[in-house]
């Protein structure tokens, strides 16, 4: 068995893909998107001339990062079977989607310039129908039931606790005889974040594949980043400026829809005009809607007192871009949770813009910023940042509130890690930055006494 590293190696966090080869099948676990400056994002663009046999994908959860990928395949004229839980296929098709318009959307913009310098069109670097044909390539699986995915590999599905639907996959590989587990932890999830169910580790493994995003460090307790964004918030509102949080659409706008609820009903603050300035975010807020299954036990109580939509009636769903720049009018204190989550396009572009230059204003980090993104100078204290070609300076205040990020701390990713480690896997550090990644890969050579390996793009691991 080969298994090939072609996204989120060589401390490259984004663009997760796995290619898993036998002597009978080939199966991809993960098809993400490259993300963060102009250098990752080239690494995008699908091979003119593909000769890469493809028979399944098996998806670890619904995020870009891990599915934004998917839509070259069907471009490539790829017709097999995607694999993924239903909640996570309802993920990736409303993030797919999404990613298509904006693909179209900035190769019309990018072609119109050039047409002005007698320049050749821009294509996008896949379109709707694209989209649309990779979308119906996918079959609901569940968790914790083996699957055969292919001949000669089985795959089983477990909790991973990071986003709606999120796993670990487990393949079971069998090959000249012998029998051969192959674990990866997609994304883990923090397990203080009362939102979802906390992860399921798998007990055996042959070889791992383990993310590393903070391999390095915990978050602040979760508690105490909810304290500090209350305190946020109060001072905003004395100062009557804007609180812009660049939100990912799945996952971090509905954590903090409902903490806004919770500090309504709890009476931390008064309530104050909020705008979930996303149509990604509104659907996806519809799609958690469907899956109380999924809910932590905390959350599902919390919702069961009373609902949600009783404590937010300030809370406005601003779908049309009319009602997105009407935002730009309203006075006084307000929330605008847009996206992109690391700012590297969508509205939150606008209202950047538009008070990224005023004292009063607020922005809140709430998630991992990657390397070259617009939120990355943000948290690395630029003063002043380029938005759609103009300098704008930066006298906002910027507060990072990494107690609520979606990926586990440290701690967190060697408590799964622990589960597994008797035994004895081979430990491959993938999804980190080199310094994470690097951490991370002593600590478990102190702790466990298993040396790991952290890949470069390309790079083939043989079993």
């Amino acid at each position: 068995m080969k298994i090939r590293v072609i996204g989120a190696a060589g401390g490259e966090v984004t663009g997760s893909a796995y290619m898993v080869e036998t002597k009978q099948s080939r199966v991809l676990v993960d098809c993400g998107m490259f993300q963060g400056g102009r250098k990752s994002e080239a690494l995008n663009r699908a091979p003119t001339k593909p000769n890469m046999k493809l028979d399944a994908v098996v998806l670890t959860h619904g995020h870009l990062d891990h599915t934004g990928r998917l839509p070259l395949l069907t471009k490539l004229g790829w017709r097999g079977t995607i694999y993924a839980t239903p909640a996570t296929r309802q993920m990736a098709a409303l993030i797919v989607r999404d990613s298509a318009r904006i693909q179209s959307s900035d190769a019309k913009r990018q072609s119109l310039r050039n047409a002005r310098e007698d320049k050749p069109p821009v294509e996008p670097l896949y379109s709707t129908e694209d989209a649309e044909g990779i979308i119906s390539r996918f079959r609901d699986v569940p968790y914790q039931k083996a699957l055969q995915v292919e001949p000669g590999i089985r795959a089983i599905w477990t909790e991973a606790g990071h986003m709606l639907g999120s796993s670990s996959i487990q393949l079971i590989v069998e090959e000249d005889g012998r029998s051969k587990r192959v674990v990866f932890s997609g994304d883990l999830g923090p397990r203080a974040i009362p939102l979802l169910r906390n992860f399921d580790p798998f007990k055996q493994a042959d070889l791992v594949f383990l993310e590393s995003t903070y391999g390095d460090r915990d978050h602040r307790p979760f508690m105490d980043t909810v304290d500090e964004f209350v305190d946020v918030v109060r001072l905003a509102m004395k100062a009557g400026g804007k609180i812009i949080v660049p939100t990912f659409a799945v996952g971090r706008a509905q954590l903090l829809t409902s903490l806004l609820a919770w500090m309504f009903r709890k009476k931390k603050c008064n309530p104050f005009p909020i705008y979930l300035d996303s149509p990604m975010a509104i659907e996806a807020t519809k799609i958690y809607t469907e899956h109380r299954e999924l809910f932590h036990e905390k959350m599902e109580k919390f919702i069961r007192e009373r609902p949600l939509r009783s404590d937010l009636r300030t809370m406005r769903m601003t779908a049309t871009a009319d009602e997105s720049k009407a935002i730009n009018a309203v006075t006084g204190t307000c929330m605008i949770m847009a996206g992109a989550g690391m700012c590297n396009a969508g509205r939150v572009l606008h209202h950047l813009k538009a008070n990224l230059w005023k004292p009063e204003t607020r922005v809140l980090i709430v998630g991992y910023q990657g390397r070259g993104s617009l939120g990355r100078q943000l948290v690395d204290g630029a003063e002043s940042v380029r938005i759609h070609g103009q300098q704008i300076v930066v006298k906002a205040k910027v507060h990072t509130l990494s107690g609520f990020s979606a990926h586990a701390g440290q701690t967190d990713l060697l408590e799964w890690f622990n589960v597994i480690a008797p035994s004895r896997p081979r430990v491959v550090l993938t999804h980190g930055e080199d310094g994470p990644r690097g951490e991370l890969a002593k600590l478990i050579q102190r702790r466990h006494r298993l040396r790991c390996e952290l890949p470069k793009m390309g790079d083939v691991i043989e079993t």
